[in-house]
């Protein structure tokens, strides 16, 4: 079998590492003011996908044309990612998720493409790669247009991540990995992959640990084999699939944790969570823009939609939505850096995620029943909205899994605290102390740390509003719109007071197996 390259996002079936070098070199790049930087880059996007190309004619079809997706990558939009040392602008947290928000602005696909870069492959090779390999591959980035990417999940362990099969034995030089991996974005495109893999002892056990490695799929022996591409439902651009890992790589390939690679892997996750915003951004700012001009250019009843009130209750919506992930844009900016170790920040991290996600579709939900009909096509920017945003509720962590560990992990700190009142536990709770003062009422009572994982759920999407709202409030002291705060704010505590509504709530259903027996309703009707 044969390493298949898909054409996507190439479509003229031009490999991806055969892009034109930039032009004016490194340096021109890493003296461009981020100002400039960032208006080039989006006065490109403009141009590519609104004058030169029509973006709804082209989101119908897997991947971006060959010139289209080159005169992208010629503004060098992963320079933003790399270290000046290697010839990058400075691996800044705020220019990396500024470029992200450039992007998903025009599309989430290709914001989604750069943020696997940014936070799956070049961060973590920045931070715990051996020197003697960062510099080429960096270049290679730099100079060559090459792309990167991660691969952890397999086909019978996606969740259960720390169960995984991949293993990989150990001679002299080099480091032999076996395995099945899927659902990695940029399949058969990317250049470089991170692999993990558990060490298979002589005597054929799987260590509990896990270990990060570099592969080069252009090298000998490093090449992978793409067994099946799938027809992913959304993100056209990114192409997704089976990949069989049989491959060698060299003992300098293999990443160095600083403690363990468990610890190394909750690292880079929570660090990708907390950049999340960045993609985020863009998005909602789009949609609350495309939700603003159609409302005032529709006229139903005589009047614009506009003017109607439940229009207005649905882009105030979105609206906070742009405002809550301007606000975690400027809290990842300061807690994500590499020089921090984000392994046992966890409940910052899925709560940042798991939030920004839901609000992101639900956003798009509601762009998509403004605009009607027409917002139901596959080319029209509502419908890929929808479409596109639907599976990061699922990626990195579901939401559901994540608002049940924001749970658990509060619930870890309140026993090592002996505290069992939510409110007092939130208020001396640093990522929570100001937000809990708006619900002085409606939390001050007490929690069965016992709760079914139903109830955990439930409670993990209050308390990760509460903590995105605490967030919110900062943004808010250093000056962000008044307006735009309070009606967040506003938002976000209508929703809690639902949310702790059904929290409140006793559902102890369950589904009621083999249910079709005296369960046809036209045996009950003459």
């Amino acid at each position: 079998m044969q390493t298949v390259r898909p054409a996507s996002p190439l479509s003229e079936d031009e490999p991806s590492r055969f892009m034109m070098p930039v032009n004016g070199g490194r340096s021109a790049i890493q003296q461009m003011p981020f100002a400039d930087f960032l208006k080039n880059y989006r006065d490109t996007l403009h141009r590519v996908f609104h004058v030169e190309q029509d973006f709804n004619r082209l989101s119908l079809k897997r991947g971006l044309p060959r010139h289209v997706f080159q005169q992208i990558m010629r503004c060098n939009p992963l320079s933003a990612c790399i270290p000046t040392e290697y010839g990058g602008r400075g691996g800044r947290i705020r220019e990396s998720l500024a470029m992200l928000a450039a992007s998903s602005y025009e599309s989430l696909a290709l914001s989604l493409a750069f943020g696997i870069n940014w936070a799956l492959f070049l961060q973590p090779l920045a931070k715990y790669g051996r020197e003697g390999i960062k510099r080429n591959i960096f270049r290679r980035f730099l100079e060559e247009q090459n792309l990167g990417g991660l691969m952890i999940t397999e086909p019978d362990y996606g969740t259960d991540a720390l169960n995984m099969q991949t293993s990989f034995t150990e001679s002299a030089s080099r480091y032999h990995i076996r395995g099945v991996k899927h659902w990695g974005g940029l399949t058969g495109m990317a250049n470089f992959w991170l692999l993990t893999a558990r060490r298979r002892s002589e005597k054929g056990a799987l260590h509990r640990d896990i270990d990060f490695f570099v592969c080069d799929v252009d090298a000998p022996g490093q090449s992978i084999v793409v067994e099946k591409t799938f027809e992913n439902l959304g993100l056209y651009l990114i192409p997704y699939g089976r990949n069989r890992v049989n491959v060698q790589v060299p003992k300098a390939q293999r990443l160095e944790p600083h403690t363990s690679g468990i610890k190394m892997m909750l690292d880079l996750l929570h660090r990708s969570r907390m950049e999340f915003p960045g993609m985020g951004l863009g998005f909602l700012k789009r949609l609350l823009d495309e939700g603003l001009e159609h409302c005032k250019k529709r006229f139903v009843g005589g009047k614009s939609l506009f003017r109607y009130d439940q229009v207005q209750q649905r882009l105030a919506r979105i609206q906070a939505g742009f405002t809550v992930a301007s606000a975690l844009c400027a809290h990842s900016s300061k807690q994500s850096s590499l020089g921090k170790d984000l392994s046992s920040c966890g409940l910052e991290a899925n709560a940042m995620k798991s939030v920004l996600t839901d609000i992101m579709h639900e956003s798009a939900q509601s762009l998509l029943q403004l605009v009607g009909a027409k917002g139901y096509r596959l080319d029209h920017v509502a419908g890929r909205a929808t479409v596109d945003s639907r599976s990061f509720q699922i990626f990195e962590g579901s939401n559901d899994v994540l608002y049940s560990q924001i749970s658990e992990a509060c619930f870890k700190l309140m026993r090592r605290a002996k505290e069992t009142n939510l409110l007092r536990f939130l208020e001396s709770l640093s990522l929570t102390e100001r937000a809990a003062q708006y619900f002085k009422d409606v939390l001050n009572f007490e929690v069965d740390l016992q709760l079914p994982q139903r109830k955990l759920v439930e409670l993990g999407r209050v308390l990760g509003r509460i903590i995105s709202m605490n967030i919110v409030i900062k943004l808010g002291d250093l000056g962000f719109r008044r307006e735009l705060i309070t009606n967040c704010l506003g938002m976000l505590r209508q929703e809690i007071d639902g949310l702790l509504s059904l929290h409140a709530f006793a559902n102890e259903t369950v589904v009621v197996d083999e249910y079709e027996e005296n369960a046809s309703w036209l045996k009950f009707v003459s």
